[in-house]
């Protein structure tokens, strides 16, 4: 089952902010009144009358939550959000357990669980490496490399990238392992932009060509025979955008490893 993080941030910041309000405005005023009306002759009196009339507990975890869910939901929602890769469609240029800043205002300002963008910062490039919601489930974020941008006319054929007709350059790197290579890792370059993408030397899948709609990105693995992406379950809208990975700052792969701080860097 899927878990909406941020929709139970927002019911928790909606529940404990009720509760503290309620009792500024309701019980507060009459506990005050009580501890005024008392006359206590001693230190120790006051003190166990004041104890009798205090805040409810749900008041005070309320009072205790509420500013720290507030500042979490913030962060979350319109600055920076964790996400740890979970599968090897980005390899080589991301791992299975590196951990990832994604910047959530680089493409506009959203509000959180709506979606709805508020202020519009800018817009995706072609070759941005992106965390996104796919079409086929809203509820799970997916990072992929942007590849088409509205308009573009895609075209995978041999194990080659096309775009508006153009072929994408590509530069051999290495065929690993040294003795019966499973694996070709090559460097394809987008205008000034340049990443590593992996090739098996066993399989080549999914060619085909496509011409991405107005308000849609189509969006591919690194790791080009082991991804599923736009080729499989087609293109992203633009509403389901969460925001671009810019920083790998761990890595850790399994709870029973080390977490790594090596291999700190910034994504391109």
């Amino acid at each position: 089952m899927d878990i909406d993080f941020p929709l139970i941030m927002v019911i928790g910041v909606f529940v404990t902010g009720v509760i503290w309000a309620a009792d500024l405005v309701f019980l507060a005023p009459k506990r005050r009144v009580a501890l005024a009306q008392t006359s206590p002759s001693s230190t120790e009196e006051l003190e166990q009358q004041s104890a009798g009339i205090n805040e409810p507990i749900a008041v005070e975890y309320a009072k205790s939550f509420f500013p720290i869910l507030l500042i979490v939901l913030v962060l979350r929602s319109f600055l920076f959000e964790p996400f740890q890769i979970p599968t090897g469609s980005m390899i080589p240029s991301l791992k299975i357990g590196d951990f990832l800043l994604v910047n959530k205002f680089a493409y506009g300002v959203r509000l959180p669980v709506i979606q709805t963008k508020i202020i519009d910062v800018g817009s995706p490039e072609r070759g941005d490496v992106m965390v996104f919601r796919p079409p086929h489930k809203p509820g799970v974020d997916f990072i992929k490399r942007v590849i088409g941008l509205p308009g573009d006319r895609i075209v995978y054929k041999n194990r080659v990238l096309y775009i508006n007709g153009e072929q994408m350059q590509q530069t051999f790197v290495a065929r690993l392992p040294a003795v019966n290579p499973d694996f070709t890792i090559i460097d394809e370059k987008f205008g000034d932009s340049v990443h590593r993408i992996q090739l098996s030397t066993r399989r080549s899948l999914l060619a085909g060509e496509w011409l991405v709609p107005e308000g849609h990105y189509f969006m591919m693995g690194d790791n080009r025979d082991n991804s599923a992406d736009s080729r499989v379950w087609g293109f992203v809208p633009e509403e389901n955008i969460v925001g671009k990975a810019y920083l790998v700052w761990m890595h850790w792969k399994t709870f029973w490893s080390l977490p790594s701080f090596s291999d700190d860097r910034l994504i391109k």
